[in-house]
C-alpha cells in the first residue's frame, strides 16, 4: 500500500499494522522526539514587566477618561490638562524602558566575548538607543 510518509502514525497503536513496512513499524515504536519550546527572548524590561503593565493599564484608563471628557463636551483646559498628565505618564514609562535598554541590551552587547563583534554589536545598541531618544523628543 502506498501511503505518506508517516501517515500511519496517526492512527492508534495496532491499527492498519499489515499495512506497514518494517522500517514504519520500528519507527512508530521508537519514542516520539522531545518537542522543544520555542525560548522567549530576554529583554531589559522582563524583570519589571508587571510593572510596566500595571502602568500602561492605568494610562490606558486615562485615554478613556479624556475620551469621555470630550464625548461629555467638558472644558477644552480640563481636557488639555488631563492630555498633559497621560504624556508625562507615557514618557516616564519610555524613559524606563530606554533605560532598560541601555542597562541589559548594550551592557549585554559590551559582554560579546569577540573584539570585533562586541564593537559591532556595542554600536548597534547605542545607535537603536539614541534613535529612540530622537523619536521620544521629536
Amino acid at each position: 500500500m502506498n501511503t505518506p510518509r508517516g501517515y500511519l502514525r496517526l492512527y492508534p497503536r495496532g491499527v492498519y499494522v499489515d499495512c506497514m513496512s518494517a522500517t514504519e513499524e520500528a519507527a512508530l515504536q521508537a519514542p516520539a522526539p522531545p518537542v522543544q519550546e520555542p525560548q522567549a527572548a530576554e529583554h531589559g524590561y522582563t524583570g519589571n514587566k508587571d510593572a510596566y503593565l500595571r502602568r500602561l493599564k492605568r494610562i490606558e484608563g486615562q485615554v478613556r477618561g479624556i475620551a469621555r471628557m470630550v464625548d461629555e463636551d467638558k472644558y477644552c483646559i480640563d481636557i488639555l490638562t488631563q492630555v498633559s498628565a497621560v504624556t508625562k505618564a507615557l514618557h516616564a514609562v519610555s524613559l524606563g524602558l530606554v533605560e532598560e535598554h541601555i542597562g541589559h541590551c548594550v551592557v549585554g552587547a559590551a559582554s560579546e566575548p569577540d573584539p570585533e563583534a562586541r564593537a559591532e554589536a556595542i554600536d548597534a545598541k547605542v545607535k537603536e538607543a539614541a534613535d529612540a531618544i530622537g523619536r521620544l523628543l521629536r
